[in-house]
């Protein structure tokens, strides 16, 4: 298994013999307006897409539509024929695209000699969390590769905890990054979320920082917090 970041939460995902975009956000830099009502009001997103081809795609997997994790140009410029595995609450929303081969994951899905199933989380804390939901983390397994928890843009909370519970992931990539808003508590994992992943996966990967303008956590002030978790480079591929 293989693992790349593209940018922000944009991975490269070469597993079971296939090839799988997660979260494409694949806009130039400076393309979108600021998020409101953030402490650092500046276009995103803040760097340039990494030169990663994202040719002969097998699928996309999408963890759900926020700007930041499906945006128009990848609307755009993704094959409009390529399988797109998604949560069922973003189904319609990529249909309007004009995606020809959705396919919703209720629960657990089958494709092509891979298992996703698809776990709960939980976009911040009370009525933040309701209003910027629902999101989904999916768990992928193959023959022969790690157990992979993609977990999604989610806190520390009970989905989280019951998602690790249940698929006892040999790899964790989890959104950190602390994004937030100016009155809100962290709305993606700060380094104490992160900490209590990394105490029951064995490896952790943490993505979702330094691109868009309401992540202020940096990549060095996570090291700092959780000395075990990996942090790649935009453009980085990391062996698991």
């Amino acid at each position: 298994m293989r693992l790349t970041l593209v940018r922000h939460a944009t991975l490269l995902l070469e597993v079971g013999g296939k090839r799988v975009l997660v979260d494409p956000m694949l806009g130039d830099a400076g393309a979108y307006s600021p998020i409101e009502n953030t402490p650092n009001p500046v276009r995103n997103p803040l760097v340039p897409l990494a030169a990663v081809s994202l040719d002969a795609l097998d699928a996309v997997l999408v963890t759900h539509v926020h700007n930041d994790h499906w945006d128009p140009a990848a609307a755009g410029r993704l094959p409009k024929d390529v399988p797109v595995l998604v949560q069922p609450a973003s189904a319609g929303r990529i249909r309007g695209d004009g995606f020809a081969d959705v396919r919703p994951v209720e629960d657990e899905l089958e494709w092509e000699g891979i298992s996703l199933a698809r776990t709960g989380g939980r976009h911040g804390h009370g009525a933040v969390a309701d209003a910027l939901g629902p999101v989904s983390g999916f768990v992928l397994r193959a023959a022969g590769e790690p157990v992979l928890w993609i977990a999604g843009d989610t806190v520390w909370c009970a989905e989280a905890e019951d998602a690790i519970e249940r698929h006892r992931p040999d790899v964790a990539v989890v959104n950190a990054g602390a994004a937030r808003f100016l009155d809100s508590d962290p709305i993606t994992m700060d380094g104490a979320d992160v900490a209590r992943v990394a105490e029951q996966v064995p490896r952790v990967v943490a993505v979702h920082m330094e691109a868009i303008n309401h992540c202020l956590e940096t990549r060095a002030e996570l090291r700092a917090a959780v000395l075990s978790v990996l942090t790649p480079a935009d453009g980085e591929t990391l062996e698991l």
